[in-house]
């Protein structure tokens, strides 16, 4: 107890909130990241628009759609960010992306979240990830691959 208080729960309760709460306040700005996350966005004049909207805080550093003139928008909103048709020369070419946001159609994000994962991108991909269960075994591979751990393909698909 501090000098001059009575030794109450009530004092203690109030010591106890105050360190609890000064801790967190310092445990909360010792944790906070020191840079932004430089995204791409693969497939972003649809849903991707939403999801880069969500994202809009991180340094977008990479646009990417088949179609510049249904993604005009997104563009204008993220100007400093390049602008690319094929994912494949993005990944081979931009080297400061370090993560990659898919919304592209379905059949096409186990393809483009594969070549991610080989490019060593971390992947945020809209659900369906894949088509089918081998699919889905491969990109767990890949990306234990692309982590340093064990896959356990086994329980996918039963």
């Amino acid at each position: 107890m501090l000098p001059g208080m009575k030794n109450t729960r009530r004092a203690f309760l109030k010591i106890s909130t105050a360190a609890v709460a000064g801790s967190h306040g310092l445990l909360a700005h010792a944790a906070e990241p020191t840079r932004k996350l430089r995204i791409a966005g693969i497939g972003i004049a649809g849903m991707g628009r939403s999801n880069l909207t969500n994202m809009a805080g991180e340094d977008i550093v990479a646009l990417c759609d088949v179609d510049h003139a249904f993604a005009a928008p997104v563009f204008a909103r993220f100007p400093a960010a390049r602008r690319w048709k094929d994912f494949r020369e993005m990944l081979a070419s931009q080297d400061d992306i370090e993560a990659v946001m898919i919304a592209t159609p379905d059949h096409t994000h186990a393809v483009i979240a594969m070549a991610a994962l080989k490019a060593g991108k971390h992947v945020y991909c809209q659900k369906p990830l894949t088509h089918d269960i081998w699919q889905a075994r491969q990109l767990a591979t890949a990306a234990a691959a692309a982590t340093g751990k064990v896959a356990d393909c086994s329980r996918i698909g039963g």
